[in-house]
């Protein structure tokens, strides 16, 4: 599954050794900030952040942290310390930090130090090239992974996927696609593609996440299931018409059957909250908490 799903990704670089420059080193209250740019695609250079707890020795779990869209593309992996008026206070990189863990946020292709084109120029014209642009932002997701797994300073046994939207989106696709992510925590990403279809929501999304002909060979339980046994946390807004709800239903249904036939049925959960498409309070405190017992 794995194999057909990297084919439908499009023609995606071929690996080379990861390159690393740290521009910037920032002290935080509690953390410090690492301004990086990094060589994963062999395109063009990725931007990122990664942040680290002040007090921090040996080997830290981490998180890659998958940021989301909402129409801020000047915003990419600022989102990481800095926040978005859609999720809750502090930002993450504070909340994880203080769990003593690192976090990285990469700026995905048209997002950050990365809008030379726009997301449609882009999509386009990587469609017209062979490319992919979805397969190509979880591509530097897995490279990031790469990256994290070349310091000395982190615990490549322990590396968790989150986000948001579409971080939520990013977060679950890329712990199907890479059993190195050992938990996986997804916010208001749960698009079931054929209710979405069905229930006539495809423009509530931007073009970034259409996959072409992937409706005809995986369903996105389908995909999700490939992350069974490893921990799994949905968190949805009841409301949220980005996921809408029939959909959500669908996923949970068939991921509780694969998770209990793997003898895991603990690790997988979904927690709804009567919202829309944001985080809240509640979901931070279970978000934090899922990682703090999993990871």
């Amino acid at each position: 599954m794995r194999d057909q799903l990297f084919k439908l990704l499009g023609d995606l670089p071929e690996k080379s050794n990861i390159q690393a420059n740290i521009l910037k080193m920032e002290e935080k209250e509690s953390f410090i900030v690492e301004t990086l740019l990094l060589e994963l695609n062999g395109i063009e250079p990725v931007p990122a952040y990664l942040a680290k707890p002040k007090s921090a020795k040996g080997r830290l779990p981490a998180v890659l942290y998958c940021h989301s869209h909402g129409g801020h593309y000047e915003r990419g992996k600022k989102e990481l310390v800095e926040g978005a008026e859609y999720l809750q206070s502090p930002p993450f990189a504070d909340e994880l930090t203080s769990l003593g863990f690192a976090a990285l946020a990469i700026d995905h292709w048209a997002f950050g130090d990365r809008r030379g084109k726009t997301e449609s120029e882009t999509f386009k014209e990587m469609l017209w090239t062979g490319r992919v642009m979805w397969g190509m932002m979880v591509y530097d997701s897995i490279r990031a992974l790469d990256y994290l797994e070349t310091r000395d300073d982190i615990d490549k046994s322990r590396m968790a996927a989150l986000g948001m939207s579409m971080g939520g989106l990013m977060a679950w696709w890329t712990a199907a696609l890479d059993e190195r992510i050992s938990v996986c925590v997804d916010m208001c990403g749960q698009v079931d593609s054929e209710t979405l279809i069905k229930t006539q929501n495809l423009d509530r999304h931007n073009l970034y996440s259409y996959v072409p002909g992937l409706v005809k060979h995986f369903s996105t339980a389908q995909i999700q299931s490939l992350i069974a046994p490893r921990p799994h946390l949905s968190l949805v807004g009841t409301a949220d018409k980005l996921t809408p709800a029939m959909g959500v239903d669908i996923i949970e249904e068939r991921l509780s059957f694969v998770y209990k036939e793997k003898n895991a049925g603990e690790c997988y959960e979904v927690f709804r909250s009567d919202s829309g498409h944001i985080e809240t309070a509640v979901m931070r405190h279970q978000a934090l908490g899922f990682l703090k017992a999993r990871l």
